[in-house]
């Protein structure tokens, strides 16, 4: 046993630390992988033990982000149409069956006055492809000109891609306002007006205006997660199997030589 050992480990200090190293990433960023899915499936399973309490009104209380966040909730009020948001570089939420290529549009995000409050609601109206000639050139949407109903989840912000640079928070009234991405605050002190501090992502409720509000599941990518977990953990067998294999070796041909010396 201890000429078993010292063929495997001591005789081969170096091999021994390297496969140590292998074993210890390939495990270490396994379970990682494991605890990214878990905290996906955790966070889906909150937001839909939220969505599943009373809807919240918009119009009946100045609700604050703690209280709201991942609820639903309606509103009713009127757009501000030129005061629009439309945000770049947002792949299409769920591709069409047999896609690929994640189609790249925008976020229409649009204020709406609350009615019968002195209060604006930011609402994400949902998903519009992008023309790839000339990126000025807006996708068709309808917005009506009159007090609307409806109806959302509540969330802190609509998410952010990469932006170089601050951005820009100017307003040219000739050209419509394209951003990378969206800060709540920073619209607030822009505009001047007092408004809720949250976004409404409104639900798909039939409405024909050329946007697209099939959200993508808050548990997509869990497959890929357990996918790369395994490749993790086997990468980290691969490396034991590996150092294993190769030290019984080299012990097998240490015996076959100290035998013919004999």
């Amino acid at each position: 046993m201890n000429s078993l050992f010292t063929a495997l480990i001591a005789k081969r200090i170096v091999a021994t630390v390297s496969a140590l190293l292998v074993i210890g990433i390939g495990c270490g960023a396994g379970i990682w992988q494991l605890g990214r899915a878990d905290t996906k499936i955790a966070l889906a399973a909150s937001v839909l033990a939220k969505q599943q309490m009373p809807i919240l009104n918009a119009n009946t209380s100045p609700w604050t982000l703690e209280e709201a966040s991942e609820r639903r909730m309606i509103a009713r009020g009127q757009y501000i149409l030129e005061s629009a948001i439309w945000l770049d570089n947002r792949p299409r939420p769920i591709p069409p069956a047999g896609s690929t290529n994640a189609q790249s549009g925008f976020y229409l995000m649009m204020p709406l006055r609350l009615e019968d409050r002195n209060e604006v609601l930011w609402v994400n109206r949902g998903w519009a492809p992008r023309n790839n000639e000339n990126r000025e050139t807006l996708p068709p949407v309808q917005t009506p000109n009159k007090v609307v109903n409806i109806e959302g989840i509540v969330f802190a912000q609509p998410g952010r891609v990469y932006e170089l640079g601050g951005g820009n928070t100017s307003i040219d009234p000739g050209k419509p306002r394209i951003e990378q991405n969206f800060d709540l605050v920073a619209e607030g002190k822009l505009h001047g007006w007092q408004q809720s501090p949250f976004i409404l992502r409104e639900v798909e409720t039939g409405i024909g205006d050329g946007l697209l509000r099939e959200w993508t599941p808050l548990t997509i990518g869990v497959d890929r997660h357990y996918a790369y977990a395994f490749q993790w953990f086997a990468l980290a067998f691969a490396g034991f199997l590996f150092w294993l294999l190769s030290g019984l070796r080299q012990y097998k041909r240490q015996g076959l030589v100290n035998g013919d010396q004999g």
